[in-house]
């Protein structure tokens, strides 16, 4: 059952297969009675977004989880193990496709009534002047233009009409992981221009300020943020290949160099006063953010982190 002051806006940080733990605390949040105004993700965290904002309970969310078959989503543009992905590195930029898990996620929003931008629409008297009337905000991240996407909000960039964007395809653009699936292109309706998106998390992989308010007016309800990788130095093993293995202190240093600038923008952010307090972390050490081919009890395992996270987190508020 909801409870009328039981409301909170989410952020939902990438991670990959990681991911898991975030839909356990959406659902244990869920289950407590909350709802959520608005839901920003990046990276797997926008597909949990996505579904946070139809306004479904906790018992589809985790149908919609059952049905997702995580050994799908890295899929081959031809059917020819490691000779696909790196033809497919070549010439299309991206190891994978990310065509099965884009259709899977338009199937399974249409089922819940969304299908474009316009499906998550809402009108707040009260709403911050720079608030966009969206229930849904993904972050990906424009490698043409050098920029964060804020989407829907930046779509008029492109000349295009944020009502008639579909959520599926603003989600896959945020799960372009880089080499990793192919990325997305935005053409811009008005110059013809056609720019390189990819993941999110490129630039921001946790925007927790994104619904803070600009007008100087209190917040009428929290936002609670949702991560899934720890502070460096302890999670650059999340983020770097080979982390651990002897080798040239000029390598190490590029490693740390790639890491820094994937969150130190972010973590930085979480030392401001008052951040860390609306944040939980799930503790998703063990699995590795690309590990689709993790058994269904490690999945369990992710998925009830994140339960106990979200109810040991409302249990300090309490």
């Amino acid at each position: 059952m909801t409870h009328p002051d039981r409301r909170a806006d989410l952020v939902l940080e990438g991670g990959g297969v990681k991911g898991l733990g975030t839909a356990g605390v959406v659902m244990g949040l869920l289950d407590a009675g909350w709802t959520f105004p608005r839901v920003a993700g990046t990276s797997v965290g926008a597909v949990a977004a996505a579904f946070a904002a139809t306004g479904t309970d906790s018992a589809t969310f985790r149908e919609v989880l059952g049905r997702l078959d995580l050994r799908r989503i890295p899929d081959r543009q031809v059917p020819l193990p490691l000779l696909s992905e790196g033809f497919s590195l070549v010439a299309r930029r991206g190891a994978y496709a990310g065509d099965w898990v884009r259709d899977w996620l338009l199937r399974e929003l249409e089922d819940l009534g969304v299908r474009t931008f316009g499906d998550l629409r809402r009108e707040d008297p009260g709403a911050d002047p720079a608030d966009h009337r969206y229930r849904l905000v993904v972050t990906a991240t424009d490698v043409t233009n050098g920029r964060l996407l804020r989407l829907p909000w930046d779509y008029p960039r492109f000349g295009l009409d944020p009502d008639e964007q579909l959520v599926a395809d603003a989600v896959r653009m945020s799960l372009s992981i880089p080499f990793f699936f192919r990325p997305c292109t935005l053409r811009n309706a008005d110059t013809g221009d056609v720019a390189t998106i990819v993941d999110g998390g490129v630039l921001s992989n946790f925007a927790i300020e994104i619904f803070d308010r600009t007008d100087g007016r209190p917040p009428r309800w929290p936002t609670f943020g949702v991560r899934l990788l720890p502070d460096l130095p302890a999670g650059l093993g999340d983020l770097v290949p080979f982390f651990g293995v002897p080798m040239l202190p000029a390598v190490r240093l590029l490693e740390q160099v790639v890491a820094t600038a994937l969150v130190g923008r972010d973590q930085t952010h979480l030392d401001r006063p008052g951040v860390r307090e609306r944040t939980m972390t799930v503790d998703t050490a063990g699995t590795a953010i690309t590990e689709f081919g993790i058994g269904p009890e490690e999945r369990r395992r992710l998925i009830e982190q994140g339960e106990q996270t979200a109810r040991d987190f409302l249990g300090r508020r309490a």
